[in-house]
């Protein structure tokens, strides 16, 4: 496949929106709806149908996240990083995988999806991700290491090297939020 300028402005603005959101910054939320917006169409593209689903979860999400973070949603209160319990992350990393199972079958049976059970598992595990990213969870992060290290690999046999490299820059850029939203936790 062969790259865009399509995917190089996808890459680059959802580049800023995770740079953002490691850094805890409200403005995460905006440039991630053009972002997501913009690998809409690259996916569609290359047929990675899960993934398309996917952007269009991410830009419902990203407003209510941006909601949120600035009003705390119903409480009123901005939100702070906190922790889930490790019984909800379980729970949580289930449903993800009977999900993926699911609509992973849904793909390989009636679409001619590319990797549908992995594109699947990505989109499962991203939702899981961008729900806790949405309440300043922590554990976010973890779930985001994963959704990268898949990411990188489905992306690279698919042809789409910059967004690969996006996604390895992504998974260093999860670390370095695991460690500076621990640091948030704690001063808690």
């Amino acid at each position: 496949m062969m790259t865009t300028g399509l995917e190089v402005s996808a890459n680059a603005v959802n580049a800023l929106s995770i740079l953002l959101a490691a850094r805890n910054s409200v403005h995460t939320w905006w440039t991630g709806i053009l972002g997501c917006a913009l690998f809409g169409a690259v996916f569609f593209i290359a047929r990675l149908y899960a993934d398309t689903l996917l952007q269009v979860f991410f830009i419902g999400t990203s407003a209510v996240g941006w909601w949120q973070w600035t009003s705390g949603g119903d409480s009123g209160k901005a939100l702070h990083v906190t922790h889930v319990g490790w019984s909800r992350i379980l729970l949580v990393a289930l449903a993800a995988m009977v999900i993926a199972a699911s609509y992973g079958y849904a793909l390989w049976r009636f679409t001619d999806a590319f990797a549908p059970f992995i594109d699947s598992l990505i989109l499962a595990l991203s939702v899981s991700a961008q729900f806790l990213l949405m309440y300043r969870k922590y554990e976010s992060w973890w779930f985001w290491l994963v959704v990268n290290t898949l990411s990188v690999a489905l992306f690279s046999f698919r042809g789409l090297w910059i967004t690969a490299a996006l996604y390895t820059a992504f998974w260093i850029n999860a670390a370095v939020a695991l460690v500076r939203w621990r640091r948030l936790v704690a001063s808690k």
